[in-house]
């Protein structure tokens, strides 16, 4: 016996979606059942027959966990429709140059601009600009004063060489007169080039730097230079 059921009312179930794969699950496991309930009854004592509560109740369950598979269908069709939604509004974003928290930026045009921030003053500190395979290009001493700091890197080597555009990182590492490296925090700038949504998280995206929309601290509109 085959029990199968792709839709209800107007929800119709993506058989991709986490719902689908639980839908599958569920038929799998309802068609055992119903075999197995078949097989009992035609091999059930007539003077003992089966307890018909106990399979009832077990087809409720069934139909009470196939239901709870159809809202959380709906929800996902929801959250889809919202993200897409959200893509669609971050196109206004496209070609705008973004300020976003963490390290990882784009060298676009020989230059590329963060911050770091100090919660206290430090008694040295270390700029140095990592490429994507993780090697140091670029160092220099940095400001020690408390607060918020701004630097443009001209996309240079520390021995004055070129650097080729692409994905770089930036780590400040600053320390206390007692040698304690203290806590530092990066903003790094970027002209969005694109945007999309992937498990329920809307991103921005700057070359091939991924930004979650949330780390998005401001938007400007790119000077025509750049």
């Amino acid at each position: 016996m085959i029990f199968s059921r792709v839709q209800q009312g107007s929800t119709v179930i993506d058989p991709d979606s986490k719902s689908g794969g639980a839908q599958v699950k569920l038929e799998e496991d309802l068609n055992r059942f119903l075999n197995l309930l078949i097989t009992q009854l035609k091999n059930q004592d007539p003077l003992d027959p089966l307890d018909a509560n106990e399979f009832t109740s077990q087809l409720v369950q069934f139909a009470s966990v196939e239901q709870q598979i159809y809202q959380n269908a709906s929800l996902e069709k929801l959250l889809s429709l919202q993200q897409n939604s959200q893509v669609a509004d971050m196109v206004n974003y496209l070609g705008t140059t973004i300020e976003a928290a963490g390290q990882q930026f784009t060298l676009e045009n020989g230059k590329a601009e963060f911050t770091y921030s100090l919660g206290a003053n430090a008694e040295d500190v270390i700029i140095a600009i990592r490429d994507a395979a993780g090697i140091s290009v670029y160092s220099q001493d940095g400001e020690t004063d408390i607060g918020k700091h701004g630097f443009t890197w001209e996309g240079l080597s520390s021995g004055g060489l070129p650097q080729p555009d692409g994905t770089y990182t930036v780590v400040v590492s600053a320390q206390d007169r007692a040698g304690n490296l203290q806590d530092v925090a990066h903003t790094v700038f970027g002209r969005v080039t694109g945007a999309g949504a992937e498990d329920g998280v809307v991103s921005l995206f700057m070359g091939d730097v991924t930004v979650d929309l949330d780390r998005v601290l401001t938007v400007k509109e790119t000077p025509a230079s750049e």
